[in-house]
This record gives C-alpha cells, structure tokens and sequence, in this order.
C-alpha cells in the first residue's frame, strides 16, 4: 500500500480531488498485482492437488479480467491529470463519474476473485480431508 500524501492548504481543492484519485488508483492497482501473484499460486495449487478442470477455467478468466482492469487503471492513471484542466462542471463531472464506475468495476472483479478464492480453499479443505 502506498503511504498517503500530504494535502497542503495553499492547494486547490482540484489539485487536492485529483492526487486523492491518483492515491486510490495506485492503491487499487497495487491490490491487482499482488492478486496477480495469488492466481499463480492458486494455479499451482490446482494443477497439483484439486485437478478442476472448471475452477481452472475459472482462474483463467479472473486472471485475464485482472490483466485487462490493471490495463485499463494504469491507462487511467495517465489520464486522470487530465482532470485539473477542467474549466466547466460537466467536465468535473465526466471525471467524477469516470472515477466512480472505475471503483465499481474494480470492487466487482475483488467481489468476484473473493467468491473464487473460496471456492478454492473449499476445494484444498475438501483435498485434505480425503
């Protein structure tokens, strides 16, 4: 997680609006890498013990939804410092609804992953009980 940055009071408050979004986005995609990580060993876990072949497909397609929304935050990321250029409310807004439906797609694929990891560990308790 990366630390948090002073908001200093000689800042605009879109100055402030835009390193909050650029915090969260790194927070975000820093989540995503390390999920990245997990699948691999989930990968693993699989091929070796629990031989699903619909759970392997499973973490193939979170693992390909994971790359595309790292992608797709990382391209974000370049573009939010956009938003400091902004001169109308309209244009405040495209940005403050952007960001919002970014968060959303991003806790859909954690909501997603989470349901799929215990589905997993159920497996891997299943294993060892047999």
């Amino acid at each position: 997680m990366i630390a948090s940055k002073h908001f200093y009071p000689h800042e605009s408050d879109k100055r402030i609006m835009m390193k909050k979004d650029r915090l969260e986005i790194n927070n975000w995609t820093d989540e995503l890498e390390f999920l990245n990580k997990e699948i691999e060993f989930y990968l693993d876990i699989e091929d070796s013990m629990i031989h699903s072949s619909k759970l392997y497909q499973e973490l193939h397609g979170i693992r390909r939804e994971n790359a595309l929304m790292l992608a797709a935050l990382y391209r974000y990321d370049n573009a939010v410092s956009k938003s400091i250029e902004c001169d109308t409310i309209a244009c405040d807004a495209y940005y403050l609804n952007h960001h919002e439906k970014k968060r959303d797609a991003y806790l859909s694929l954690i909501e997603n992953y989470r349901s799929l990891k215990i589905k997993i560990l159920s497996q891997i308790l299943i294993n060892a009980r047999s």
